[in-house]
């Protein structure tokens, strides 16, 4: 499978996925962290991708998605954005009902 097949596979098969440097339980950066922990504020569970592990993710991801750092956070196969975005999301709410919603369906 290319790498690309494997990003769409990650974001198709999981409702909520971050793909993030580090893991939630071990972040290796401090976005990566914020945006992690924010994720597991909303109280449900949430797939990840370490990109720190795949490099091929790490280098195709930002061409794939449009989008030039990490982390990224994608809900119902969409991206979100990154953590600026999430953590706005956070702080209004949004984001956890954004995550209920992914979770229940």
């Amino acid at each position: 499978m290319d790498v690309n097949d494997r990003i769409k596979d990650h974001i198709e098969s999981n409702a909520v996925v971050l793909f993030m440097k580090g893991t939630p339980q071990m972040p290796m950066c401090g976005f990566s962290s914020k945006t992690s922990e924010a994720l597991k504020q909303c109280g449900k569970e949430f797939a990840y991708v370490n990109v720190i592990q795949d490099s091929e993710i790490r280098e195709s991801l930002p061409a794939y998605s449009d989008w030039p750092t990490f982390p990224q956070l994608y809900v119902k196969g969409e991206l979100v954005g990154g953590c600026d975005i999430v953590m706005e999301m956070h702080e209004s709410g949004e984001l956890a009902k954004i995550v209920d919603e992914a979770a229940s369906a």
